[in-house]
């Protein structure tokens, strides 16, 4: 199988993916979390959440939110799971 074929395999399958519902994400959102900004912060800013309205929906403080998108603080696991449904993403893109 040749660069091409796989290429071409790889398109098809991203094309199904997409069809089916799968999001995906803009180029600035991804450029944001391959220069390693905080990803929590990336998919805030790109929900257009402020840090109050985020920690509202998952049952946190303010200042606990801004910890953890600064990295002074890691959440537990049931928080980042509340932080990913409240993103609407997976918890592998904020952990």
């Amino acid at each position: 199988m040749g660069r091409d074929d796989i290429d071409i395999r790889d398109a098809t399958a991203a094309k199904t993916r997409i069809a089916a519902g799968e999001e995906t994400w803009p180029e600035e959102v991804v450029a944001a979390l391959v220069v390693g900004e905080n990803p929590v912060s990336v998919f805030r800013k790109y929900r257009g959440l402020r840090q109050v309205e985020l920690a509202d929906r998952v049952g946190l403080s303010k200042p606990y939110i801004s910890k953890i998108e600064s990295g002074q603080k890691i959440g537990s696991n049931d928080v980042m799971k509340a932080i990913a449904l409240a993103l609407n993403v997976d918890l592998n893109d904020i952990v």
